[in-house]
């Protein structure tokens, strides 16, 4: 990293993955380099960018000899300074970013999936080896998450933390609440647009928002947590008359990542599932595909991030902060801050305590009511609201619960499934109150 005269040269970076966000990264490397050297002291040189089909054709902004299809070659070479891993993936993204650390070479990835499953040891590597290891690309894209979490909260104690971070099932509920439509339309036109992949299981089914959840909770709570360890339900279950029927009650219905501590800790709670989110929350008003990250600690009070989520600019925009941090601390001789990690109990899910959505349909006949509602007291779920909507020769039953043990409202739904007169029971939806605190779990159910 110097030059001949002794001076700083530039800190050379290898570039694992040209695709959007890749592609993005090295058209800023290519087209900003000066700008940059001049901002922050420290020069970047694009010298290298692994690409897994070398006979593609593509629009470079860097000479093509930059390029390679041997991304171990590339990693190895003796005249890398730092590595920016954005295959994707686990393998071989693992592999090679093991291989850099182990070569002393600070890494920035925007990998959630590699996060979520091996950051605790990738984080053990990075320290046993002195090097950083960066990833704010990881989570909600532009928005700067990862390093407040890091850095400027490292002190405080936070409470909880939610967040809207996946932007296709955002916008498909946004359009499922403002234009009329139902689930199946919505999500076409997000994959219409490119906002949806072909296959759009690991965003509806919140696997994405469940990898992402793991990482923020894993930085909140400096606890060891994998995606396995964080509940999730998506978003396909949701139906257009949950969403009309939340607007007339002033809520909004989100996919909610969620991460808090229990009964005041140190217990924590990590889970994904839509939520019914007031109006007057604000969560309530991130709309399209915008992500925000809303976070409750006790000396910095309540906190929103909010930006755009996803795409290869605004994630770029956050690779190359992480790249440029990487390369001052590189320069300084000593790694950045990070974060000592120990193992946490996660509550099941079935020990929390929510209030509740819940609509069924039924037979329209007498005594169905006083059935059901003889099932939700045998169980200790208290019933704050009631409405029915008539259904032809049925009825559709809309029930808000008080706050209730989650266990207790599974087990209500399973004995009104037997139900004779209940046809099917449709939309189940958590509801976030306005003034909703950290979880509890050692409080009786109301009657």
């Amino acid at each position: 990293m110097s030059d001949a005269a002794g001076a700083p040269g530039p800190v050379r970076v290898a570039v694992l993955g040209c695709g959007n966000v890749g592609g993005a990264l090295v058209g800023l490397l290519a087209t900003r380099a000066e700008e940059i050297a001049d901002r922050t002291g420290v020069g970047l040189e694009l010298a290298g960018v692994a690409v897994s089909d070398l006979s593609r054709s593509r629009q470079l902004p860097f000479p093509p000899d930059l390029l390679t299809d041997d991304a171990k070659e590339l990693v190895e070479r003796p005249d890398i300074d730092i590595v920016v891993e954005l295959i994707g993936g686990l393998d071989p993204a693992r592999s090679l970013v093991e291989a850099a650390l182990r070569a002393g070479r600070p890494v920035v990835t925007g990998n959630k999936a590699l996060l979520a499953d091996c950051g605790v040891e990738l984080a053990a590597l990075a320290a046993d080896n002195g090097v950083d290891l960066l990833y704010e690309a990881a989570v909600a894209g532009a928005i700067p998450v990862i390093r407040p979490l890091r850095e400027s909260l490292a002190g405080e104690r936070i409470s909880r933390l939610m967040g809207i971070v996946n932007g296709t099932t955002n916008y498909i509920l946004t359009s499922m609440a403002e234009e009329s439509m139902d689930y199946a339309d919505a999500l076409a036109e997000a994959q219409r647009l490119g906002l949806a992949e072909r296959d759009p299981s690991a965003d509806v089914e919140g696997d994405d928002a469940a990898a992402k959840a793991s990482i923020l909770a894993g930085l909140a709570f400096g606890s060891d947590l994998v995606a396995a360890d964080v509940y999730r339900e998506g978003i396909t279950g949701v139906r257009a008359a949950d969403v009309a029927f939340a607007d007339r009650l002033g809520y909004v219905v989100k996919l909610l990542a969620v991460a808090e501590v229990v009964d005041g800790g140190p217990d924590i709670s990590v889970r994904v599932h839509p939520a019914m989110v007031p109006r007057s929350h604000p969560l309530a008003s991130v709309r399209g595909a915008f992500n925000a990250v809303f976070i409750e600690g006790e000396a910095c009070g309540e906190l929103m991030l909010y930006g755009r989520g996803a795409g290869g600019a605004p994630s770029a925009s956050a690779v190359l902060g992480d790249l440029i941090d990487a390369a001052r601390n590189l320069r300084a001789g000593s790694p950045g801050p990070a974060p000592k990690r120990t193992a946490s109990k996660v509550r099941p899910i079935g020990e929390l305590r929510s209030a509740f959505y819940l609509s069924l349909d039924v037979v329209d006949q007498p005594g169905v009511l006083a059935a059901v509602a003889t099932v939700f007291g045998n169980h200790g779920v208290s019933i704050k609201a009631m409405e029915q909507v008539g259904l032809s020769d049925e009825a559709r039953l809309i029930f808000l619960t008080h706050t209730a043990r989650e266990s207790d409202v599974q087990e209500t739904l399973d004995d009104l499934r037997l139900l004779e007169a209940v046809d099917r029971v449709g939309g189940v939806l958590r509801v976030i109150g306005p003034d909703d605190g950290p979880a509890r779990a050692d409080e009786g159910a109301g009657v």
